[in-house]
């Protein structure tokens, strides 16, 4: 994985600009048809985005993601045609400095409505101490621009607030259809407090508190939840850890009763595999939401999430 992206290349824009915008319409990489249609058009950057974008907007809007189903969101390049298309759309969804080449096709875009759910919650440091424990040294300068974890998404509370402001912005950016999007909006919201309710219920009594990940993606779970991350990589889900990483998380494992290394579908699993297998644990997935394929434990974010909470409370112990 590249650390540090480049800018959208000259030639691409370019392109763009000689074919005409009209011409570039569709998508690329399997992802929805283009924008410009008869509907609210948004653009949104990756899974949790369009997720939200989708529940709001219902009938009225239509809904295009940058991330092609099983795509490693961060390592995304935007094509030539996804830029053509993100100009044609009413509004664009993002998570400013999770996707780089996501957060410059947007700065550069004329489109109108540009919402950044980071902007609508409050966002924290995680990566380098998670929960009073050293977690992973490794981490991903485009996740952590100005030191913030971008994965807000996995705390029920936060998405919440995000989809709140998203909601609002929808209501601004097409008032014909608010009441709907105001509906649609509070009922997202209180599935999510729902969710939120469960986690709290079912990791309140656990055996030990700590987890061990591949991917310092779950920092505002574990804080939502009373829980410790322990991260194998950083932020970045593809780096490598330092050998004395694996031996903390060794001893972290016998100290604190760790029963599971979790991994996630999107990123080769070899590394937890290899600190299971070294240590005595069992390896199981900790899905950190990223997008939905064949192999996700559930077809949308709810039960996807649902999956989580299961296998936290097997690895926790729950008593």
């Amino acid at each position: 994985m590249n650390v540090r992206r480049r800018l959208i290349p000259a030639v691409a824009a370019t392109a763009v600009t000689a074919l005409g915008l009209g011409t570039l319409t569709g998508c690329s990489g399997g992802t929805a048809a283009a924008a410009n249609t008869d509907r609210f058009d948004v653009v949104a950057s990756f899974y949790p985005m369009a997720f939200l974008a989708e529940r709001i907007g219902g009938d009225h809007v239509h809904v295009t993601s940058l991330t092609t189903p099983g795509q490693e969101p961060h390592d995304l390049e935007i094509s030539p045609r996804q830029i053509a298309m993100l100009q044609d759309s009413d509004a664009v969804l993002y998570l400013k400095n999770l996707q780089p080449s996501v957060d410059d096709a947007v700065a550069q875009s004329p489109v109108r409505t540009k919402i950044d759910a980071a902007s609508l919650t409050t966002l924290e440091e995680h990566g380098n101490e998670v929960g009073g424990h050293a977690a992973a040294h490794d981490t991903h300068q485009g996740e952590e621009a100005g030191g913030k974890d971008p994965h807000i998404w996995l705390d029920p509370v936060r998405y919440a607030q995000v989809a709140q402001g998203v909601g609002k912005a929808f209501e601004k950016a097409d008032p014909e259809h608010a009441a709907d999007y105001k509906k649609n909006t509070a009922a997202l919201v209180a599935r999510l407090n729902g969710l939120d309710r469960q986690f709290r219920d079912g990791l309140a009594h656990t055996r030990t508190k700590v987890f061990v990940t591949t991917h310092a993606a779950f920092g505002y779970l574990a804080e939502r939840y009373g829980l410790t991350e322990e991260a194998i990589n950083g932020l970045d889900p593809e780096s490598e850890p330092s050998a004395a990483r694996v031996k903390d998380l060794e001893r972290t494992a016998k100290t604190d009763g760790v029963s599971t290394v979790f991994y996630e579908t999107l990123v080769s699993d070899k590394t937890a595999k290899t600190l299971a297998d070294d240590s005595g644990l069992r390896t199981d997935v900790l899905d950190p939401i990223e997008g939905i394929t064949a192999k996700s434990r559930g077809k949308d974010y709810f039960s996807v999430q649902q999956a989580n909470l299961k296998a936290l409370q097997q690895a926790l112990g729950t008593e």
